[in-house]
């Protein structure tokens, strides 16, 4: 009976799966309502100087941001649901998921890049006001953890060889 009620609660995780695909969504609208306003800002109002240039680009900047950030919520929620409710769910191969590690690389991966598109929004935005450099050197930091973490995390994995599959749970 206990053994029974461990294997089953593993389905609890649809809360987690439910939660992040349903932000995933939100966010996803939400990035494309701010595109159409963009659009209709750009065609209604815009000042077509180098100012409404650089102001343009922070924008768009900021919208591959939410785009990616939906993207990241997408995915933690595909890989959630692919490793504990259904494993024979169809997912191209780089997207392909057979452990939480796995999962955890791809989330570290995005949040690097994320992580280099804020900056890169911030750089975009700099009015020359502020110190930039503690802000850079910052994120150099963390990205620079994040890519030895996940160097040293692939050089401790067994190799995986080509007849490997998931099992059926």
């Amino acid at each position: 009976m206990l053994r029974n009620m461990l294997a089953g609660s593993r389905y609890l995780i649809i809360i987690a799966v439910i939660g992040t695909a349903l932000m995933s969504i939100v966010t996803l609208i939400y990035g494309g309502l701010i595109v159409l306003s963009v659009i209709f800002e750009m065609f209604t109002h815009a000042i077509f100087t180098a100012d409404g240039a650089k102001h343009l680009a922070v924008e768009c900047i900021e919208i591959i941001d939410l785009f990616l950030l939906g993207t990241v919520l997408y995915i933690v929620a595909l890989g959630l649901y692919d490793l504990f409710i259904d494993e024979s769910l169809v997912v191209p191969n780089w997207l392909m998921i057979t452990s939480l590690d796995d999962l955890k690389d791809r989330l570290l991966g995005i949040i690097i890049v994320l992580l280099a598109v804020t900056f890169l929004g911030n750089v975009v935005a700099w009015d020359g006001t502020t110190t930039i450099l503690a802000l850079g050197i910052a994120i150099g930091f963390v990205l620079f953890a994040l890519g030895f973490f996940v160097s040293l995390r692939g050089r401790h994995r067994p190799p995986v060889g080509p007849n490997d599959t998931k099992t059926q749970g």
